[in-house]
C-alpha cells in the first residue's frame, strides 16, 4: 500500500509542476506578444506555415479547424473580430 501512495504522491507532484510551468510559459508568451506584436505575429505565421507543410491543423479558440485565426496580440486596440465587425465593418 505504501508503494501505491508514493506513486500517487509522485504523480500529483509532477502534475502540479507541469501545470505551473505551462501557466508561467503561457503568461510569458502573452507578455511577449503584447510587447512585440509584429514580431510575434510573424513568428506565428512561420510556425503555422511549417505546421501546414506537415499537414498539422491549427485550431481556433472554440476548437474548430475551419475558422481563420482572428486574434489580436495588441490589447491596446480591440480588433474588428473582437468588436463583432469582421469583414462587415470594412468600407470598400
Amino acid at each position: 500500500m505504501v508503494d501505491v501512495e508514493k506513486r500517487i504522491r509522485t504523480a500529483t507532484t509532477h502534475a502540479v509542476r507541469q501545470r505551473n510551468y505551462r501557466r508561467v510559459r503561457d503568461r510569458a508568451l502573452r507578455r511577449l506578444g503584447n510587447l512585440y506584436p509584429n514580431e510575434y505575429r510573424l513568428l506565428l505565421e512561420e510556425e503555422r506555415a511549417r505546421d501546414e507543410a506537415e499537414n498539422k491543423v491549427w485550431l481556433d479558440i472554440s476548437g474548430r479547424t475551419n475558422a481563420s485565426l482572428g486574434l489580436s496580440t495588441d490589447n491596446s486596440q480591440p480588433s474588428e473580430v473582437a468588436n463583432g465587425l469582421g469583414n462587415q465593418g470594412k468600407a470598400g
